[in-house]
Parts: structure tokens; C-alpha cells; sequence
């Protein structure tokens, strides 16, 4: 498995303008410097700033990781505003948001403990990084065959399926069909800057 800062740059995130800004604004607003983020979120400083330069687009597992060193939800990297919090999530509100191949639909309310999501996951592995941070989390699969990566063990997840772990234990995801996976996922918002990791190389690839 190759470093994230290894990987082809994808370009400008022209399709969130506001990205790239917001997260240089919410890294100070953390009181972080560029190198400590970057260490937090499991990226190299280079890649950190070619993220907040606009340089290249951030795909989903990376906004997650900087959004639980930054204490704060991917919505809020995206620059998205709710006016209110509301306890019902109209299907007609859920706007489709489009990172790094990844797409993924607001399922519940911003500003609480957990966050949910819609989630479109493209064809093979997440690429970015194996994750690993405090706090539990829960998937359920909607449409495709979807590999999930727990620690030493490797779960082919059907329609239907889902799963609850502990997020300390190294994870990673693979949609196996063609035109990818789509999954409801649910986390918790820890922020734990020295606790959280996000693992590299030396975990090895998926099997």
C-alpha cells in the first residue's frame, strides 16, 4: 500500500472551491501547525499543503481523518452552513457532495456526538490510508459487495450487511463491484489529536 503523499496528484478540487481554504483556516483555528497535522491525520506535510493549496482533492477517508484532528465534521471542511439543526433529514435536502472519487450524502444532523452518512465508495481500495483512532464505528451495506479490513481478519460484506467495531482496530474498506458500493456509515466525533493514527505502508495491502 502506497503512502497517500505517493500517490498521483488528482488535480485542483474544482468541484469544492472551498475546501481547500477551510482547511487551512480550521488547522490554525486548532492551533496546529502544518507538520503536527499532518503527523495527526497520517499525511505528509507536502501532501497536507498541496490539500490546502487546492493542488489536489481530498478523498473521504482523508477529510475524515482531518476532521477528528481538527475536533470538527467534513461538513464544516467543506465549508457547508446549516442554518438549523434539525432532528429529520429530508430526502430532497440531502445534496450529493463529490470527493476524490468518493460521493457522499449528509444522513443526519451536523453538531452532535456522531456523524452519518450516505456514502458511495468507488471501485477498489480506499488507498489513502489504514485508520485508526478512537471512537466506534458502524456501516451498513445498501448496494454492492463491500471488503472490509479489521485488523488481521478480511469480511466480505454483502446487501444487508453491516458491521460495529471499535475504530483502534486498523481498518479499511474496498468496494469489489465495477461501479463501487453504496453503505451508510456512522462514527463518533472524538477529537484526540495524540491518539489518533492513521497507519501507512508498513500495515501492508488489503489480500
Amino acid at each position: 500500500m502506497s503512502s497517500p503523499a505517493s500517490q498521483p496528484s488528482a488535480g485542483p478540487v474544482e468541484d469544492l472551491p472551498a475546501v481547500a481554504p477551510q482547511l487551512r483556516a480550521l488547522r490554525r483555528r486548532a492551533a496546529l501547525t502544518l507538520e503536527a497535522a499532518a503527523r495527526a491525520a497520517g499525511l505528509s506535510p507536502a501532501h497536507l499543503s498541496r490539500l490546502e493549496t487546492g493542488q489536489r482533492q481530498p478523498s473521504l477517508p482523508m477529510l475524515l481523518a482531518l476532521a477528528r484532528v481538527y475536533g470538527t465534521t467534513v461538513s464544516e471542511l467543506l465549508g457547508e452552513n446549516v442554518a438549523d439543526r434539525d432532528a429529520v433529514v429530508r430526502a430532497g435536502d440531502m445534496e450529493p457532495t463529490r470527493a476524490g472519487g468518493w460521493t457522499y450524502w449528509q444522513a443526519g444532523a451536523s453538531g452532535r456526538g456522531m456523524q452519518a452518512l450516505r456514502v458511495r465508495v468507488p471501485h477498489g481500495s480506499q488507498g489513502d490510508i489504514v485508520r485508526v483512532h478512537p471512537g466506534e464505528e458502524w456501516l451498513y451495506v445498501l448496494k454492492g459487495h463491500l471488503r472490509l479490513r479489521l485488523g488481521d481478519a478480511t469480511h466480505l460484506l454483502v446487501p444487508g450487511s453491516s458491521a460495529h467495531f471499535d475504530s483502534l482496530t486498523p481498518h479499511r474498506i474496498a468496494a469489489e463491484n465495477p461501479d463501487g458500493v453504496e453503505l451508510l456509515f456512522v462514527h463518533t466525533l472524538l477529537q484526540s489529536p495524540t491518539a489518533a493514527l492513521c497507519l501507512g505502508p508498513h500495515i501492508g495491502d488489503m489480500p
